[in-house]
C-alpha cells in the first residue's frame, strides 16, 4: 500500500517523508488495535539507513519498502533483556564471514523475519559493551539458523514475537553495520531515540481512543435509569483521562518536532517513553473500569487496547531501567 518505511529517502525506495508522516501510520493503526511490527520495520530500516554503507542500504532498504523482506531486531536473550552489554550472541570472524552462535528471545516479527538485525560480541575478550557489534542477517535458506514457536503473549496475540537460535550461522563480514567491529552499543543507544519515539506515538494514540470510546458506552449504557455519564465519578475520571492525554499529546508532538529538527536527545526519550506508557496503561485501565464488567470481555476493544498496551512498559528499554538513565542525568 506504499506506507512502509515513510520517513525513509525515496532514493532507497521509503516515502520520502519524514517522522510526522511515519506517526500518522502508527496512530491510525494504534487507534485500530492493529500490531503486526510496521513500527520494528522501520526501525531496523533507520539502523541501516545510520550505519549502513551505500551497497547495504541500496540492496536491503528497497525490498524492506516492498514488504519482501520483513525486519526485526534481535537483542534480547533469555539471561539479558534491557541489560544488553550481558548479551552472550557471539559473532567469530572466519577469513570472508562471521560464524554466529547463540539464541535471541522476544524477538517481534522473528516468525517472518527475513532480515535480521543482529547484536552480538565480536570480541570476547572486553568486558562489557565495547566488543559488541551489530551484523545484519539475512535468513532465506539460511543453515544453523532455526526459529522457535511463536510464543504466546498476554496480549498482541496477532504479532509472532519468537525465539532466534544460531548454530555456527554464517554470515557474510560485510553484513557488519558500521565501519569496525566493536560499535553496536553506541549505536543502539543513538536510535533508540526513535524506537522510544515510536512507542510514544501508539501509548497517545491509545489513550486518546480508549478515552473517546468509553466516552460513547457510557452515553449509551443505562444504571439506575440513567446514564453511566450522568454520575459525577464517570465524568471526574474522563475528566481527569482527557487531560492526562491532552498533556501526553503536546509533549509527544514537542518530541516529535525535536527529534525531526535533530535535537531529541536521549534523555527526553526515555522521559516520553516511560511517562507516556505510564498514562497509557492507567487510562486503559481507568476506562476499562467504566465499561463495567463488559471491559473484561475480549469482544471489546479496550479488553484488548488493556492487554496490548501491558507491554509498552517493558518493551525499548522497562521503565524502571528508563528512571535510572534519567536519574543518572541529574
Amino acid at each position: 500500500m506504499g506506507i512502509l518505511l515513510p520517513d525513509v529517502p525515496e532514493e532507497y525506495g521509503g516515502g520520502g517523508g519524514t517522522f510526522a508522516h511515519e506517526a500518522v501510520v502508527l496512530e491510525e493503526l494504534a487507534q485500530a488495535g492493529v500490531h503486526f511490527g510496521c513500527s520494528v520495520q522501520s526501525v531496523v530500516a533507520h539502523y541501516v539507513l545510520a550505519y549502513g554503507n551505500e551497497e547495504q542500504k541500496r540492496n536491503w532498504l528497497p525490498r524492506m519498502a516492498r514488504g519482501e523482506l520483513v525486519g526485526a531486531i534481535a537483542m534480547s536473550e533469555p539471561g539479558a533483556g534491557s541489560d544488553l552489554p550481558g548479551i552472550r550472541a557471539t559473532a567469530r570472524r572466519d577469513g570472508d564471514d562471521y560464524v554466529i552462535n547463540g539464541s535471541k528471545t522476544f524477538v517481534t516479527n522473528g516468525w517472518h523475519a527475513g532480515l535480521i538485525c543482529l547484536a552480538v560480541k565480536t570480541d570476547t575478550g572486553v568486558p562489557g559493551a565495547r566488543g559488541m557489534s551489530l551484523i545484519v542477517v539475512e535468513t532465506k535458506d539460511l543453515p544453523g539458523y532455526h526459529v522457535g514457536q511463536p510464543l504466546e503473549k498476554v496480549g498482541m496475540h496477532t504479532q509472532d514475537t519468537c525465539e532466534l537460535f544460531f548454530d555456527d550461522v554464517r554470515a557474510p563480514a560485510s553484513n557488519l553495520l558500521g565501519p569496525a567491529e566493536g560499535k553496536g552499543f553506541s549505536q543502539m543507544v543513538e536510535q533508540l531515540p526513535y524506537e522510544r519515539l515510536t512507542v510514544g506515538v501508539s501509548a497517545v494514540a491509545t489513550m486518546e481512543h480508549a478515552v473517546a470510546i468509553t466516552t460513547e458506552y457510557v452515553r449509551r449504557r443505562m444504571a439506575f435509569g440513567q446514564p453511566l455519564l450522568d454520575f459525577q465519578n464517570t465524568r471526574f475520571t474522563l475528566a481527569e483521562c482527557k487531560t492526562e492525554a491532552r498533556i501526553g499529546r503536546i509533549f509527544l508532538d514537542h518530541c516529535i518536532e525535536r527529534y525531526i529538527a535533530g535535537q531529541l536527545d536521549e534523555i527526553t526519550s526515555a522521559m516520553a517513553k516511560y511517562w507516556l506508557t505510564e498514562c497509557e496503561c492507567r487510562i486503559v485501565d481507568e476506562c476499562l473500569q467504566l465499561h463495567g464488567g463488559y471491559g473484561y470481555m475480549a469482544e471489546y476493544p479496550i479488553a484488548r487496547m488493556w492487554t496490548d498496551s501491558r507491554v509498552h512498559r517493558i518493551y525499548a528499554g522497562t521503565n524502571e531501567i528508563l528512571k535510572e538513565l534519567i536519574g543518572w542525568s541529574l
